[in-house]
């Protein structure tokens, strides 16, 4: 058995996928790879998430501690940027063979 934050899992791929799985997560750190993004650049970036779905889930990634949520509160409008911890930069590496894999794919889709 595996366990992370209070949940139990039975093999390392269940957790690892319920920490990064799902439509949008790989796409958020995708996007956090090489830079520190606000909320609305990440939107402008992932068009078609929902503003709930993508508050969601970088609240989810921030909970895991995959990504870090600083707030800077020294003048309105109220700034939030969005970066990968050293935890999560630990994920690149895989995060990118996912991408690379994506990328494949849709090569040999449209052939």
């Amino acid at each position: 058995m595996y366990n992370f934050n209070g949940k139990e899992y039975p093999c390392c791929s269940s957790l690892t996928m319920d920490i990064i799985g799902g439509k949008w997560k790989a796409a958020i750190l995708y996007n956090l790879i090489n830079e520190t993004l606000r909320y609305n650049e990440l939107r402008k970036k992932m068009s078609t998430v929902t503003e709930r779905t993508l508050s969601l889930q970088l609240k989810s990634l921030a909970e895991d501690g995959i990504i870090k949520r600083k707030v800077f509160y020294s003048k309105p409008p109220l700034k939030v940027e969005y970066s990968l911890t050293h935890f999560g930069k630990t994920l690149i590496p895989l995060i990118q063979l996912i991408s690379d894999w994506g990328a494949y794919v849709n090569e040999i889709n449209t052939k």
